[in-house]
């Protein structure tokens, strides 16, 4: 099956839909201009996702460190045999007692969603699918339908607006309102428990469910909700809901993030912004020059215009150039305000903030222009356009 293509034009939920209902295998190849994304599928089910060079933190060792199954030094020494051996890790760490199958296999299911549901959020890229037999570890993968996932990358799509509307940040912390049953909550991360199983009388928290009941435990205070989520080896999504209805119940109540903590607590997702920055910077140093250039030419022909003028006055001012330049730095103010909003929360009511908080020296917001940059901060989101000059 010859398929390849934009996602502009066919859609992740169109794509998973026609693997999944022809059950084909092989390799499907998905980039934007960020992130390169490569799902494995066998028989219409996804079997493994990861990231072209994954970052450190979506690496499985990593996640199996952030839920608390294995220390750093346990990770290190699993990977130092891994280069000796070039053994998959995991079987390493089954093998030396580090984590048992079970716990291994869940973690890999939840490396494998996680990355699959972020595409959800992908507005453009390309695709393309590589027909052919994949091979796996039965034993610790759990195939997973394409439809199933689809269903479930709709879901969240759907909630997740719902539930940032009280879960605004990864580094957002809770204060318990009511202190309910820790043995509930124990028994609720046992496998073949039930919803609701456990004593009656405690109100609104006889309704709880697995995932509400293992959140409890983990949401003390000052713990943050990315490492509610890493503990509770959920999922951001599912961990954020959790929370939300804890918080809808009055069992939790939320504690904004300072921007200190904020910014610490965001760590690996400010960095990542903070490098997009630097290499935009690196980009409009680039495209200045270029510009110039372009000015100088621009000049000319403003200067030619005016004498062919029979008035003397100005028959045109040529802006080319200072638009050429704008389009990187419109990048670098969306990237500055995205590092603001998951400092913060929310995207700031004016650019200046930016500059407040030490994203932005002053003369970025208006470069190349004499006028600053229009901004709006427009519901959930924000306007961002050029001055007309």
């Amino acid at each position: 099956m010859a398929l390849t293509g934009t996602l502009r034009d066919f859609g992740i939920a169109e794509i998973l839909q026609l693997i999944g209902q022809q059950a084909k295998s092989g390799v499907l190849h998905l980039k934007n201009r960020a992130d390169e994304i490569h799902i494995l599928v066998s028989s219409g089910c996804v079997v493994n996702a990861e990231y072209a060079g994954r970052k450190s933190r979506e690496k499985l060792g990593s996640m199996l460190v952030r839920a608390g199954l294995i220390t750093q030094a346990q990770l290190q020494v699993t990977l130092d045999a891994q280069k000796r051996t070039l053994r998959r890790l995991g079987d390493l760490l089954v093998e030396m007692g580090m984590v048992a199958k079970e716990e291994l296999k869940e973690m890999t299911a939840l490396q494998t969603t996680e990355t699959v549901y972020k595409l959800f959020h992908w507005k453009s890229g390309t695709y393309e699918f590589e027909p052919g037999e994949v091979e796996f570890d039965r034993e610790t993968v759990t195939p997973l339908r394409c439809e199933s996932m689809l269903m479930e990358g709709f879901r969240q799509v759907d909630e997740w607006p719902m539930i940032r509307r009280k879960v605004s940040s990864t580094a957002m912390t809770f204060d318990r309102l009511r202190e309910l049953d820790l043995e509930r909550s124990r028994a609720a991360w046992s496998p073949g428990k039930a919803p609701g199983d456990g004593p009656e009388g405690e109100g609104d928290a006889s309704a709880l469910g697995r995932n509400e009941w293992r959140v409890y435990e983990l949401a003390v205070p000052g713990r943050t909700v990315e490492k509610i989520a890493d503990l509770s080896r959920l999922g951001e999504f599912e961990a954020c809901k959790a929370l939300f209805n804890l918080v809808n119940l009055g069992v939790l109540r939320t504690v904004a993030p300072s921007r200190r903590s904020a910014a610490a607590e965001v760590g690996a997702y400010a960095r990542d912004w903070q490098q997009r920055l630097r290499q935009g910077a690196t980009r409009l140093l680039a495209t200045a020059a270029i510009a110039l250039a372009l000015a100088g030419l621009g000049f000319f022909v403003t200067e030619r215009g005016h004498a062919l003028d029979p008035s003397g006055g100005h028959a045109f001012r040529d802006n080319r150039p200072e638009l050429f330049v704008a389009r990187a730095q419109l990048e670098r103010l969306r990237s500055a305000l995205e590092v603001y909003r998951l400092e913060q929360g929310e995207y700031p009511e004016a650019l200046a903030s930016l500059v407040e908080a030490d994203l932005l020296a002053p003369r970025d917001l208006r470069y190349p222009w004499s006028q600053p940059y229009w901004y709006r901060r427009d519901g959930k989101g924000y306007r961002l356009l050029p001055p007309v000059e």
